[in-house]
C-alpha cells in the first residue's frame, strides 16, 4: 500500500478514536470535567511511561526545553478541560468541530511566537474558519449554549497553543513520547487535589466509561503519530475533520442529537477552509505541480 494511503487510514482511525473518546466522556454522565480529565490522562500516562521504558528513550529531557514543556502541558490541560465541558453541554459534533479550530490557531500562534510567515491563503483560511465557528457558537444572550460554546472554542485555542509548543519542542529535538508523558503527568498532578477533596462517587459503569475514554484517547494519539510518520501533515491533515462526521453519527445513534441548520453551515465553512488549505498545500491552487 502507498505510504500516503497508510497515513490516511491511520488519521481516519485517530479521528474515530477521538470521537469515541468524546462519546465515552458524555456517557460517563454528570461528573466534573476535572475528574473526567484525570482518568483520561492517567491512562495516557501509563501508556507513555510504558513506551519510554520499553523503547529505552528514558525520562530525561533538555533543561532548556522545560518552559516549553510546561507551556505545552498547561495549554493542553486547559484544552482538554474545556473540550470535556463542551462535550457534556453541547452536541458531540458541535463540541468536536469547535475543538477542530485548533489547526487554525496553530497558524496564528506560530506567526506570533515562532515567527513563521503567514501568507494570504492561510490568513483567509483563519478568517473563514472563525466565521464558521460563529455559526456554531451563535453569539446571542438568548442562546443557552453560548457559554459552553465559548468554552469549547477556548478548548480549541488551548489545543492550538499546545500543538504550537509541540512543534517548537520537536524542532528542539524533544522526543514525542516524553512530551506526552510530561503533559499527562502534569495534568494528573494538577487535577489530583480536586479529585481528593471534591471527589464525586462513581459507579463501576462510569469508571468503565472513563477508562474506555482514556484507551480511545491513547489509541488516537498512537494512530495520529503513525499517520504523520507515513505522510506529511499537509497531505493528510484534512482527513482529521472526519472526526466531526463520526461524532455526528455517534451523537445521533446514542443520544438522538441532530445539529441545527446554523451548525451545519458552520461545519461546511470550517471543513471548506480545511480543504482549501489542503488543496493549496498540495499545489492544486498554485502553479506548482500537484503531488500524486
Amino acid at each position: 500500500m502507498n505510504e500516503k494511503y497508510k497515513g490516511i487510514l491511520y488519521i481516519l482511525l485517530a479521528a474515530f478514536c477521538f470521537a469515541l473518546m468524546n462519546t465515552f466522556v458524555r456517557l460517563s454522565g454528570d461528573l466534573p470535567s476535572i475528574q473526567k480529565s484525570f482518568f483520561r490522562n492517567f491512562v495516557a500516562l501509563l501508556a507513555a511511561a510504558f513506551i519510554l521504558k520499553r523503547s529505552k528513550i528514558g525520562f530525561s529531557f533538555k533543561k532548556e526545553n522545560f518552559t516549553l514543556l510546561l507551556l505545552r502541558a498547561t495549554c493542553g490541560t486547559v484544552g482538554i478541560l474545556c473540550n470535556f465541558y463542551a462535550v457534556d453541554h453541547l452536541l458531540l459534533s458541535d463540541a468536536s468541530m469547535l475543538n477542530k479550530m485548533s489547526p487554525f490557531f496553530v497558524i496564528i500562534f506560530s506567526y506570533l511566537f515562532l515567527k513563521e510567515k503567514v501568507n494570504w491563503v492561510q490568513s483567509l483560511a483563519v478568517i473563514g474558519a472563525f466565521i464558521g465557528s460563529l455559526f456554531i457558537i451563535k453569539p446571542s444572550f438568548s442562546n443557552l449554549d453560548l457559554v459552553p460554546s465559548l468554552i469549547g472554542l477556548l478548548g480549541g485555542i488551548g489545543a492550538g497553543a499546545a500543538y504550537t509548543a509541540v512543534r517548537s519542542l520537536g524542532q528542539r529535538g524533544e522526543k514525542g513520547p516524553f512530551i506526552v508523558f510530561f503533559f499527562s503527568s502534569f495534568s494528573c498532578l494538577v487535577t489530583l487535589p480536586f479529585l481528593i477533596f471534591q471527589y464525586h462517587e462513581m459507579s463501576l459503569l462510569q469508571i468503565g466509561y472513563l477508562l474506555f475514554a482514556g484507551l480511545a484517547a491513547t489509541g488516537g494519539q498512537f494512530a495520529i503519530t503513525a499517520a504523520y510518520c507515513y505522510a506529511p501533515a499537509k497531505e493528510i491533515s484534512v482527513y482529521d475533520y472526519s472526526q466531526v462526521i463520526f461524532a455526528a453519527i455517534l451523537g445521533f445513534i446514542l443520544f438522538g442529537q441532530i445539529p441545527d441548520l446554523y451548525s451545519g453551515l458552520g461545519y461546511i465553512i470550517i471543513c471548506g477552509m480545511a480543504v482549501f488549505m489542503f488543496l493549496y498545500n498540495m499545489g492544486y491552487l498554485t502553479r506548482k505541480n500537484p503531488q500524486a
